[in-house]
């Protein structure tokens, strides 16, 4: 019957995956009994009645299996039955194609595991909340060249009254806040709860319920009185309203046109607000937005200037402490103080743009703000490394510890400090070691450092392995290098040597016979 069916559907000039779609087979089968002729699949199927397969005795198993489980993959249901029978005698891809067969035979399609169940949402009251999210396009230009565009939008719960705003750039916290303004502004007022996914410009972490804002976004919010509805994570499904208005913005306004410049396009994205996304009926409502919302309007709260300074502006963002105590921030990478890495909580910092006398600079905070970890002055380039000096690693103080240390071991200190000092110049890579050997000389030459040190200036050896080497030399020569205790050991071992002497007339006949 599945063979007559393929050729049936075949002739209908249905393509290969449409007959594999409805039949619920796999391509590859569609294809053999395509090239089979009815008398080819009739011996084939009868031949396979009488062929025995190796999981033909866990075949009612598996059955049951599939059929409570539809989601279970052939590789668990191969550990399953080595679970059961420790010493089975296929392979994983024999379950694989006799499992493929079951499902294709008893039509048991793969299903999810635990699909989630939805029940519908009531419709919300007026004015009761605004659903916002961000998202972003590539857009052609006149020069058929590709720009990214970031927008944010703004959707009524209730009546579905929508609002956009681009920029050529990723938002900042500042962006956000100028944006919530803007569409409460176009709004008429603001609603009573806003719903947000968890990004960065306005939460910090959620903590379990005590959310965490940017110190930025925690301001306006408790300046505009607001409340906030943050969605777990992974949990796109609970602000469905704005995931469709994202889609649509990108479906409907976004696709296929082109981009000449950002506040023409801005302008074009109203213009398509008033014309259709909020005039087009709602297939879900059966009302225009439009109209739903000249009545939403009368529910919303008044919004008012908010008085406050230009520091209640500064924008408020985090970004994470990279292993080598830099964080990055619009292409650049700004460095922090050594130890910022394993201080900030989470390897996060608080970053804060500020304007100062004209000059627009960077503050990186610990995420509690209660630290100023670096300053910088905001560079616009790409790809650079904008560094503070006083972040490099601080040698120096150790340095000069071991440099007094070395200088102190001489009587003649203006002597020792010019060759010391001629010392490091020359191994400026190298000063930690060079100064560690000369301390380290004294340990055994302290009665000879001021002689070494004559002969080394004397003689131009500026190195401490040369210092160290003069030494010794000074010390053989004083016959101090060999300490009482190891010389009689060492006339000890070898006292048991007897050595034959020779007379003087024994090396005279010799030179005699020399001079012969």
């Amino acid at each position: 019957m599945l063979y007559v069916e393929v050729h049936q559907l075949a002739d209908k000039k249905l393509k290969v995956a449409q007959i594999a779609k409805r039949l619920r087979i796999s391509r590859t089968t569609v294809y053999k009994y395509l090239d089979m002729t009815f008398e080819e699949a009739t011996n084939w199927v009868n031949s396979q009645k009488g062929r025995k397969k190796k999981l033909d005795p866990y075949k009612d198993w598996l059955l049951e299996w599939l059929r409570e489980y539809p989601h279970i993959s052939s590789a668990q249901i191969y550990d399953w039955l080595l679970e059961r029978y420790p010493d089975l005698d296929f392979a994983e891809s024999t379950c694989r194609l006799y499992v493929s067969n079951l499902r294709e035979e008893y039509q048991i399609p793969k299903g999810k595991a635990n699909p989630r169940q939805y029940s519908a949402v009531p419709l919300l009251p007026m004015g009761q909340q605004i659903q916002v999210d961000w998202g972003q396009t590539k857009q052609k230009t006149n020069e058929n060249k590709q720009v990214k565009l970031y927008f944010i939008a703004f959707v009524l719960s209730h009546s579905r009254y929508k609002y956009v705003e681009w920029l050529d750039r990723p938002f900042t916290t500042r962006d956000t806040i100028q944006s919530h303004e803007n569409a409460f502004q176009y709004f008429g007022g603001r609603t009573n709860e806003l719903v947000y996914d968890q990004d960065t410009l306005i939460a910090v972490k959620e903590n379990a319920g005590d959310i965490i804002y940017t110190s930025k976004f925690q301001a306006y919010k408790n300046a505009r009185g607001f409340s906030v509805y943050l969605c777990r994570g992974a949990d796109p499904e609970s602000k469905g309203k704005i995931e469709n208005v994202v889609k649509f913005i990108k479906g409907n306004f976004a696709d296929s046109r082109i981009y000449t410049n950002l506040d023409n396009w801005n302008q074009r994205c109203i213009a398509w607000l008033d014309r259709t996304g909020n005039y087009k009926v709602h297939q879900l409502t059966k009302k225009r937005p439009a109209e739903v919302f000249a009545q939403e309007k009368q529910h919303l709260q008044p919004v008012f200037p908010i008085l406050s300074n230009e520091s209640t502006l500064i924008t408020s963002i985090t970004r994470v402490v990279a292993k080598d105590n830099t964080i990055y921030y619009k292409s650049n990478r700004y460095t922090l103080p050594i130890g910022s890495y394993k201080l900030a909580r989470n390897n996060k910092v608080l970053l804060e743009i500020q304007k100062d006398d004209g000059v627009d600079t960077l503050l990186i905070y610990t995420p509690d703000k209660i630290r100023l970890l670096a300053k910088h002055q905001l560079s616009y380039a790409k790809g650079q490394l904008i560094r503070n000096n006083d972040h490099k690693r601080e040698k120096s103080k150790a340095i000069s510890e071991l440099k007094d240390k070395a200088i102190d071991l001489f009587k003649n200190k203006s002597m020792a400090k010019e060759y010391i000092g001629e010392i490091l110049n020359l191994y400026p890579r190298y000063r930690r070691d060079q100064l560690s050997l000369i301390i380290k000389s004294s340990r055994n030459y302290s009665d000879l450092m001021d002689e070494a040190l004559t002969k080394c200036q004397k003689e131009k050896l500026f190195s401490a392995n040369d210092f160290l080497n003069v030494c010794k030399y000074i010390s053989r020569i004083k016959g101090e290098k060999i300490s009482p205790v190891i010389a009689s050991k060492t006339i000890n071992k070898y006292s048991h040597i007897k050595v034959t002497t020779r007379s003087l007339d024994s090396y005279t006949e010799i030179l005699g016979r020399s001079q012969e």
